[in-house]
């Protein structure tokens, strides 16, 4: 009996026991990868993850169903369903990725779950050790590649840097040398005055290193200027 069932899981044709046994495999590699994404802190965690992996399977399924049963072919089409997941995907990926001003966060949750789609797929169409391999690699990527970067401080980040200062500032090339001088590259700029109570707010949108001295940076920008207030943050306020 095991080997019979053995036998139904391995097989190419669709049947109950195969196709169990690869919802219940594609719901363990997506919930992995996902266990890895919650604990990061992100929107799409564990049952997210596996029920993208787990619909890719029974959407590849389905396209290997279809032809073997109602056109009697052995070599139809599945190609067909599982095109459109690969394709649809991308609204959930989109959906994991916030917009805000000045910033983007999600891409590497986006990419995983186009990643757990891709491995739902490869085990609908039986490719068991692939998928299983598939999701170390990710795991490893997710996890060991952060920690290289971590280490190496090949870590950069993409930030706003607020600055209020009293007065018309018209001049702000000292504050720029001192953001270039601590590694801090500006990519964008946005300036507001404010005539009517003498006030001056520049946005910096910048990226740099995700170990920066924020409080000797500030103190530096408050020597050259007259700041009444300094923030770092992700979203631009003007």
């Amino acid at each position: 009996m095991l080997e019979s069932i053995y036998n139904d899981i391995i097989s190419p044709d669709v049947n109950l026991a195969g196709a169990v046994a690869k919802l219940v495999l594609s719901m363990l590699l997506g919930a992995i990868i996902g266990i890895e994404r919650r604990r990061k802190g992100q929107i799409a965690g564990l049952r997210t993850f596996a029920l993208i992996s787990m619909g890719a399977t029974l959407a590849m399924l389905i396209s290997i169903y279809i032809p073997q049963e109602y056109l009697g072919l052995k070599n139809g089409d599945p190609g067909r369903i599982a095109a459109q997941v690969v394709s649809g995907i991308g609204f959930l990926g989109a959906g994991a990725i916030i917009q805000m001003k000045g910033s983007v966060r999600g891409l590497t949750t986006a990419a995983g779950i186009w990643m757990a789609a891709c491995i739902g797929l490869a085990v609908g169409a039986g490719m068991y050790l692939i998928s299983i391999i598939a999701t170390l690699l990710i795991i490893f990527i997710l996890v060991n590649i952060e920690r290289i970067e971590m280490r190496h401080n090949f870590m950069w980040e993409s930030k706003i840097i607020q600055l209020k200062t009293n007065g018309i500032l018209e001049d702000i090339q000292s504050v720029r040398d001192i953001l270039e001088a601590d590694e801090i590259h500006i990519s964008d700029e946005y300036m507001k005055y404010d005539y009517e109570n003498k006030l001056t707010t520049i946005n910096f949108m910048v990226r740099s290193k995700s170990n920066i001295n924020v409080p000797s940076l500030f103190a530096s920008i408050k020597k050259k200027s007259d700041a009444i207030s300094l923030t770092i943050t992700n979203e631009l306020t003007l």
